[in-house]
Formats: structure tokens, C-alpha cells, sequence
């Protein structure tokens, strides 16, 4: 065996120090703090506008599945089953506009910086494709050369 062996902790290090888990660390940090900036205009802007037709707090918004229901002055269920669905479309409208965001302000503006960047690249030069005489040509020296034999002087015709 050539290759010497690391131990677990010099296996962790190399791990750690690969380039893809340092992005997704900082990419886990930045989610973090961007996850509170949409909670917040969630919480801010449109729990206020779904407020205009009822409460400002969404989880409030709930159905009594089983009764009779009811609360305590601090909203805790005292009596019956509620189904919360104002805490559902709550999450549903913090996730449709982190996705928003993250699409149209992330993902749309570095699709469109990649296309450029790829459209300013000189294109690779593709070597021409071979017309059908020119592929036969090859076909036909290579089998010339193959009844030549190795050894052979390829400057002297191969003789019939």
C-alpha cells in the first residue's frame, strides 16, 4: 500500500478545507441572516396588508375542526381541535417570496452575467467536419497502411 494512511482527524481537515464546504458554509450564513430579512417583511408589510380583512397576525386565523372550541385570553386552546391554517399561509408566503427574491435577484442576474461572459469567449475551435470523400480518403490510407505492414517504407506505394 503507497499511500500512507491519514488519521481521522487529518481526513476531517482535508474535508473541511475542500473549497465546495467553506461556499456552503457561507452560504448556510448568508441563508441565516436573509431567512430574518424575509421574516421580517413577511411580519412588517404583508401580515399588515392580510390584516386590512381581519387580524394582522396570521396565526390567529384558524378553523375549529372539532368542538366546541375555544381559547384563553393568550390565545392557548382550552377546549376543541383548531386547525391553524393562518400559521400555514404564514410560511407559505415567507417561502414564495424568499424564492422570489433568491430568483430574481440571484439566480436571473447570474444566468444573464453567464450567458455574456460565454458569449464574449472566443468559441472553441471545433475541428471542420469531414466531408464524406475526405472520411473515405482517411479509410482508404488507413487500410493502405495496414497491408503495408510496420516496417515498411510509406513514401513506396503499397503494390497489387
Amino acid at each position: 500500500m503507497s499511500e500512507k494512511k491519514t488519521g481521522v482527524l487529518g481526513g476531517f481537515k482535508a474535508f473541511l478545507m475542500r473549497g465546495n464546504v467553506i461556499d456552503l458554509a457561507v452560504a448556510v450564513v448568508i441563508g441565516a441572516a436573509f431567512t430574518n430579512i424575509v421574516n421580517s417583511v413577511v411580519k412588517g408589510v404583508i401580515n399588515p396588508v392580510v390584516g386590512a380583512f381581519g387580524t394582522t397576525d396570521l396565526d390567529h386565523y384558524a378553523a375549529c375542526l372539532k368542538g366546541p372550541c375555544a381559547r384563553s385570553a393568550s390565545g392557548v386552546v382550552t377546549r376543541g381541535v383548531y386547525i391553524q391554517w393562518g400559521a400555514v399561509l404564514s410560511a407559505s408566503l415567507t417561502f414564495l417570496i424568499t424564492a422570489a427574491v433568491v430568483y430574481f435577484l440571484m439566480l436571473l442576474p447570474m444566468k444573464r452575467w453567464q450567458e455574456r461572459q460565454a458569449a464574449k469567449a472566443p468559441a472553441e475551435a471545433k475541428p471542420a467536419e469531414l466531408t464524406e470523400i475526405e472520411l473515405l480518403a482517411q479509410i482508404r490510407d488507413a487500410l493502405v497502411e495496414q497491408r503495408r505492414g510496420p516496417g515498411t517504407d510509406s513514401s513506396v506505394p503499397a503494390q497489387r
